[in-house]
């Protein structure tokens, strides 16, 4: 499964787009409906099965992700940090992290996406990776993403970085599976465009080996990125309908820990008890 599989999730950037609100504090760490950003994240990587999460964030802000979440071990996981000390592109965390992916497989997920739904199409590739796995969704702006263009057998015909005329309507989002040749390929990159290492050259480069593949996410998952003001409020109505129809709270990390085994029932009592009185505790109180 998915044990020798490790979590990045890279939470740095200037979040210029989600200005003033990120003048104090990172994008990451706001919120949407109910609990930080960086909650939904973390919880995708540990539904998934990975126990050793690595942070990647600005000299300014891990300190509170450190507060925020500890070093994990009251969720059965580890959570380690390093810092991005500027933007230069989703590509670097693979040379900010060389050390901790050591020979794991990497999954990498970016600190503003969020993914709701059965998580079927990550287990997949977390199960047999010999390359690259990145996912295909289907949207209706592609230009702003990274896009993917598939032959009618599912063969890549093209991979593009916020294309002006998109080829495709399968945009890639922010999570993405690798063998741990990424650092090398990672260092051999030089910075695109925006003077950054780009993404997409790191798939251009599985491409080329004829190591990447593509799954597409089915019609049953969400998949939001909370980069603008606008998304980020669509982000938090659709949360707050789903946990106020269900019960269920989605990004739950307590409940996660417990329910994928990571903690016992009696560390989960502890861990629920050491929390502020709020509707989160009672919440958690109830499962129970």
């Amino acid at each position: 499964m998915s044990t020798t599989t490790k979590g990045i999730i890279l939470a740095g950037g200037s979040g210029t787009r989600l200005y003033p609100m990120t003048a104090a504090f990172s994008k990451q760490l706001q919120p949407v409906y109910d609990k930080p950003m960086i909650y939904y994240p973390l919880s995708t990587l540990m539904m998934a099965g990975i126990r050793d999460v690595l942070i990647i964030s600005t000299p300014y802000d891990t300190p509170t992700f450190e507060r925020l979440l500890g070093d994990g071990s009251r969720l059965g996981i580890s959570i380690t940090y390093r810092i991005q000390d500027a933007p230069r592109g989703i590509a670097e965390a693979f040379l900010i992290g060389k050390d901790f992916i050591g020979n794991s497989n990497v999954c990498l997920i970016l600190g503003d996406n969020l993914f709701y739904g059965k998580l079927d199409f990550l287990r997949t590739a977390l199960d047999g990776t010999d390359g690259a796995t990145v996912f295909g969704y289907r949207v209706t702006d592609p230009e702003r993403y990274g896009v993917v263009e598939l032959a009618p057998d599912g063969s890549i015909l093209s991979i593009e970085e916020k294309p002006e005329h998109p080829k495709s309507s399968l945009a890639i989002p922010g999570l993405y599976v690798y063998t741990p040749d990424v650092c090398t390929i990672a260092a051999e990159l030089t910075p695109g465009k925006r003077g950054e290492l780009e993404i997409t050259d790191v798939h251009a480069e599985y491409w080329k080996q004829n190591r990447l593949r593509v799954i597409e996410m089915g019609r049953g998952i969400a998949w939001l990125d909370t980069g603008t003001p606008e998304s980020l409020i669509e982000a938090g109505t659709f949360i707050h309908a789903i946990e106020k129809r269900q019960g269920l709270k989605i990004g739950c990390l307590e409940e996660v820990a417990l329910n994928r085994g990571f903690i016992t029932p009696e560390e989960f009592r502890a861990t629920v008890e050491a929390l502020p009185r709020s509707e989160y505790r009672r919440y958690c109180e109830q499962l129970l």
